[in-house]
């Protein structure tokens, strides 16, 4: 009679993982799928997430400011949210040094997003002009 519960149990417990591992493979698949095609749509989407674990709406909601617009955002607005919010979560003082990270790596999201912006821009601004390079200072 025992053995019959021992091999019930072992059969249960081996179809519970299994299914579980099965599952698990059917979620990393759709995943692996998911970020295919949002590197295919937008190639920087998937390296911004992956660098700072945030999205760009998560860290506007985080600090409490508006999304870039055409990739201006207003700097000296977000760096004063975040001296307030980064100082209110003073560990020493009772905060929580977790919030505390999470309002960091929110400016260094908008900040980020700023400057690829900013870039992609002047890399426009400087082919539709041409290349006029800087060597020298008297030039």
């Amino acid at each position: 009679m025992a053995h019959r519960i021992v091999t019930q149990i072992l059969f249960t417990g081996s179809r519970v993982i299994g299914r579980a591992f099965v599952e698990a493979y059917r979620q990393a698949a759709a995943s692996q799928q998911y970020a295919k095609v949002a590197g295919k749509n937008n190639p920087s989407a998937a390296n911004n997430l992956a660098s700072s674990g945030l999205t760009l709406d998560e860290a506007c909601k985080i600090l409490n400011v508006k999304p870039p617009a055409g990739g201006k955002a207003n700097l000296e607005d977000v760096t004063a949210r975040f001296k307030k919010l980064f100082d209110l979560n003073e560990p020493t003082n009772g905060g929580s040094f977790y919030l505390q990270s999470k309002i960091l790596r929110a400016r260094e999201r908008i900040e980020m997003e700023v400057k690829q912006k900013e870039a992609a821009q002047d890399m426009q601004e400087e082919a539709s002009k041409g290349w006029k390079p800087k060597i020298y200072k008297d030039r």
